[in-house]
């Protein structure tokens, strides 16, 4: 049986497993005790048997005004509990939260131009290509940047593809 809940600071000694994935992103743990300190709404983990962590998610919101978003900055599930809709269930608990708490317009995130997989389940799931962004990962490899608009932004505006790609200095962070 898997259990979702928020995740805490022991978790940050239990995780490196679900780490290893050469797609995963890694931070170090400062990063994510700002993450748990200020967005704790946006961060969970999911746990199986014996309070193995089988996957998280981890978020923010920023913005202003009409940009004010969901933001997916990592979600990762072992490789062991993959293809059982763990990630969805992480993202749709994200992604009610964006909506309904902080009455955001849209989530984003971002992902490898080349994790094809990735992409077809942030497709599955709603979301679209809104841009393409220069060199994101490392100044080597392009990452999409993909959006989902959320019951607030009516027309749908936040998710009109970009013509052009842009570089990581045209980016907007809060």
């Amino acid at each position: 049986m898997t259990t979702i809940r928020r995740f805490c600071c022991d978790d940050l000694l239990r995780f490196t497993s679900v780490n290893l994935d050469h797609l995963t992103e890694t931070f170090n743990m400062s990063f994510y005790m700002t993450y748990l300190a200020r967005w704790p709404d946006y961060f969970h983990v999911a746990e199986g048997p014996g309070n193995r962590v089988m996957g998280y998610i981890m978020g923010k919101v920023e913005g202003q005004g009409e940009s004010w978003h969901g933001h997916v900055t990592a979600v990762t599930v072992a490789p062991d509990y993959r293809r059982q809709q763990l990630a969805k269930k992480l993202m749709n608990m994200l992604e009610d939260i964006s909506d309904r708490i902080d009455k955001a317009y849209f989530v984003d995130l971002f992902v490898r131009a080349s994790n094809a997989p990735a992409i077809k389940m942030y497709e599955k799931l709603g979301y679209v290509i809104y841009r393409r962004v220069l060199r994101y990962y490392s100044g080597e490899e392009d990452g999409l940047d993909m959006r989902k608009a959320l019951s607030r932004d009516v027309e749908k505006k936040s998710i009109i593809p970009l013509k052009r790609p842009v570089t990581p200095d045209e980016l907007e962070y809060d």
